[in-house]
C-alpha cells in the first residue's frame, strides 16, 4: 500500500527562506509569518495523509457509478469531502463576506499540491468548483455571488466548466451548444458537452455548471461564445432549491486513471442559463477558470510526481539486491539496499530534483498571481500570463516523466497494483492533456505569449534573470554552481526567441515547429532561475548559522545536480529549434 508524507518543511522554506513571502509588499502576505503557515500547512497536511491518501486506492479501484442518473462516488469520499468542507478549506482564498477566509493564493497553492498528492481524483472534485468559484467572483453580478458562493464555499455546492463537446475541443469556435434567449432574461442552454469533470456526483446538494454556448443571431465563431451559469437545481428567491433543471449525466468516461472522479457526458435538454459576464465574452470570463485551472494542472503533474518520488526513496532504502562496488554497505545484510547503486540514485536525484523545483517554481508563480489581484500590478499579471503555459505544459510533461522513473525504482514491483506506482503513472497522464494539451501551451506561449506587449514582458523576463545574475554574482559558489550555467541558459533561450523574430514572420512553422521544444527549455531556464533563488537562501541559511546545516546542505546539493545535469539540456532545445521546419514538414501527410 502506497503512502503520502506532507512535505510541510519544505514548503515552509520555499514561503519564508525563498519567498520570503510575509516580507512582501501584497495584501495579506504580513500576516503570513511562519507559525500562521505553520499552522496551516500542518493542518492540511494531517487531512491529505488520514483522511483522503488512504482513499486513493479505494476511488482508484471502485470508480464512480451512474444509477438512474445518479453518479456514485466511491466509498468513503462523501464523508471525506464533508470533512474538507468543514474545515473551510474549500474557501480558503475567497472573499470573507460570502464565507471564504481571504487568504492570499499562495496559500491555496501549498494545500492544493497536499490534497492533490494524496489523491488527485478526490481533489479534482472541489478543484473544478474552485475554478468556477473564481469566475463568479471575477464576472458575476452581486445576485449571482449571493445565491451561489455561499453555498459553494461551504462546500454543500459544487461547480463545474463546460467547454469541450463530441467535434470540437480546442477549437471552439466550432461548438454547437445554444443558448435561446428568453423573455425573462434568462436563456434556454440545449446541447452535449463531453469530458466534465465533476459533472455529476452525489456529495453535494447542488452543482452549478459554467456553459459555453452561442446565442443565435450572435458571430458563428468564437467571437459568438457566452457564458452561462446552469444549475442542475435552479435555486428559489428566498436561496433553497427548486425544480431540477432540464439537464443530465448522459454517461461517465471509462478512462486510463483518475477513476474515482466523474468524468461525465452531460446534455443540456433547454435547460435555464443565466448570462454571466457580457454577451460574446464567454471566453474571457472561461478564461478565469482556465488559466486557474492550468496553474492547478501544473500542481497536480508534480504532485503526482512528489507521492511517487516518496514511495520509491523508501523502496530504495529498504529493497536489498547487490553488493556497492566500492565495498559492502550493509556487511551484516545478504545484501545492500538498491539506493547504494549509482543508476538508482541517478533515478532518484532526477525525481528530486525536479519536484522541489517544480514547487519553487509553481509557488512563485502563485505569488504573480496574488501581486496582480491584490497589488493591482500589471507587470506581475503579464508574467504570470507568460509563464502559464510552462507552469502547465513543462511541469506535466515532467511530472509524468517523474512518476515512470519512480515507477522504474520499483523494478517489477512498480509494474504491479500492489504497491501503487502505476496508479500514479496512470493518474499524471491525464495532466499532459486536459485544460488544453500540451502541445496547445506550447502553440500559446509561441504564437500568443511571446508577443505579450509587444514582447515586452518575454524581455522583462530576461531582464529579471540578468539582474538576479548580477546582484548575486560575488558569490563565488552560488555563482560557479548556479548562476553561470543559469546564464548559458538563458542565452540559449534568448537566441531561441531571437530565431523566432528572424524566421518566424516568413514562414510561422518555423516557429510553431519548435513551439514544443521552447516551452522546455523556458521551463528549464524557470527551473534553473528558482533553484538559484533556493541555494542563495540556502547559503545565507549557512552563513548565518542555521542549526539545521543538513538541510540545508541537501538543498544545495540537489540544486548543484539540477543545474549540472538537466539545465545543459537547452542547448539540445535550441539546436532542434534552430533546424526549421523544414524537416517536420517535409513529408506529404499521405507518407506518413
Amino acid at each position: 500500500m502506497p503512502h503520502y508524507t506532507a512535505p510541510t518543511k519544505d514548503m515552509q522554506f520555499v514561503l519564508h527562506e525563498m519567498l520570503k513571502v510575509s516580507e512582501q509588499q501584497i495584501t495579506g502576505y504580513g500576516d503570513l509569518d511562519a507559525d500562521f503557515t505553520s499552522a496551516i500547512l500542518e493542518e492540511a497536511g494531517k487531512i491529505a495523509m488520514d483522511v483522503t491518501a488512504p482513499l486513493n486506492v479505494v476511488g482508484d479501484e471502485e470508480g464512480c457509478v451512474l444509477e438512474n442518473g445518479v453518479v456514485r462516488t466511491p466509498k468513503g469520499f462523501k464523508e471525506a469531502f464533508d470533512t474538507v468542507a468543514e474545515g473551510g478549506w474549500m474557501g480558503l482564498d475567497m472573499p470573507e463576506e460570502y464565507g471564504g477566509q481571504n487568504m492570499p493564493y499562495i496559500i491555496q497553492t501549498a494545500v492544493g499540491e497536499m490534497l492533490s498528492s494524496a489523491n488527485m481524483a478526490f481533489n479534482m472534485y472541489q478543484g473544478l468548483a474552485h475554478g468556477a468559484m473564481s469566475a463568479i467572483v471575477a464576472h458575476g453580478t452581486d445576485d449571482q455571488k449571493e445565491t451561489y458562493l455561499p453555498n459553494m464555499i461551504a462546500g454543500k455546492w459544487g461547480g463545474t466548466m463546460n467547454l469541450t463537446e463530441p467535434h470540437c475541443g480546442t477549437d471552439l469556435g466550432l461548438m454547437r451548444t445554444k443558448a435561446e434567449p428568453q423573455d425573462d432574461g434568462t436563456y434556454k442552454v440545449s446541447g452535449q458537452k463531453i469530458w466534465i469533470s465533476a459533472g455529476e456526483h452525489d456529495m453535494v446538494d447542488n452543482i452549478v455548471h459554467l456553459v459555453l454556448a452561442k446565442i443565435p443571431g450572435e458571430p458563428d465563431d468564437i467571437k459568438g461564445v457566452s457564458l452561462f451559469i446552469v444549475p442542475k437545481f435552479l435555486v428559489n428567491a428566498d436561496g433553497s432549491l427548486g425544480e431540477r433543471n432540464a439537464l443530465s449525466c448522459g454517461g461517465l468516461e471509462k478512462k486510463m486513471g483518475i477513476h474515482g472522479n466523474a468524468t461525465c457526458v452531460m446534455n443540456y435538454d433547454g435547460a435555464t442559463g443565466y448570462l454571466i459576464g457580457e454577451k460574446n465574452k464567454g471566453m474571457r470570463a472561461m478564461f478565469t477558470m482556465m488559466n486557474e485551472a492550468r496553474i492547478g494542472v501544473g500542481l497536480q503533474g508534480y504532485a503526482q510526481g512528489v507521492v511517487a518520488y516518496q514511495n520509491a526513496l523508501g523502496f530504495a532504502q529498504d529493497r536489498l539486491q547487490g553488493r556497492d562496488v566500492t565495498g559492502a554497505a550493509a556487511p551484516d545484510k545478504p545484501a545492500d539496499p538498491i539506493i547504494v547503486h549509482p543508476d538508482v540514485r541517478r533515478n532518484l536525484m532526477d525525481q528530486k530534483a525536479f519536484i522541489e523545483g517544480a514547487r519553487a517554481f509553481t509557488f512563485w508563480g502563485s505569488t504573480m498571481i496574488d501581486r496582480a489581484h491584490r497589488a493591482g500590478d500589471k507587470d506581475a499579471d503579464d508574467l504570470i500570463s507568460l509563464l502559464t503555459p510552462i507552469i502547465k505544459g513543462f511541469l506535466t510533461d515532467k511530472g509524468f516523466e517523474t512518476t515512470v522513473l519512480a515507477q522504474q525504482t520499483l523494478g517489477g514491483s512498480g509494474f504491479t497494483r500492489e504497491w501503487g506506482m502505476e496508479q500514479f503513472v496512470r493518474d499524471a497522464r491525464i495532466t499532459m492533456i486536459y485544460e488544453g494539451t500540451n502541445g496547445v501551451q506550447s502553440l500559446d506561449l509561441v504564437g500568443r505569449k511571446l508577443g505579450l506587449n509587444g514582447g515586452k514582458t518575454v524581455m522583462g523576463f530576461f531582464e529579471l534573470v540578468k539582474n538576479y545574475i548580477k546582484d548575486n554574482g560575488d558569490h563565488a559558489e552560488l555563482k560557479e554552481h548556479f548562476l553561470e550555467p543559469l546564464k548559458a541558459a538563458s542565452k540559449d533561450l534568448q537566441a531561441a526567441g531571437m530565431y523566432f523574430m528572424q524566421n518566424g514572420m516568413k514562414n510561422p512553422n518555423n516557429a510553431l515547429s519548435g513551439s514544443y521544444d521552447f516551452m522546455h527549455l523556458f521551463g528549464q531556464v524557470c527551473m534553473g532561475l528558482v533553484w538559484s533563488m533556493m541555494a542563495k537562501a540556502s547559503y545565507d541559511a549557512l552563513e548565518n548559522g542555521a542549526s539545521d546545516t543538513e538541510f540545508y546542505q541537501t538543498k544545495i546539493a540537489t540544486g548543484k545536480y539540477y543545474m549540472a545535469r538537466h539545465l545543459p539540456v537547452t542547448r539540445t532545445h535550441l539546436a532542434r529549434i534552430e533546424t526549421g521546419a523544414d524537416t517536420v514538414m517535409e513529408l506529404d501527410a499521405a507518407n506518413f
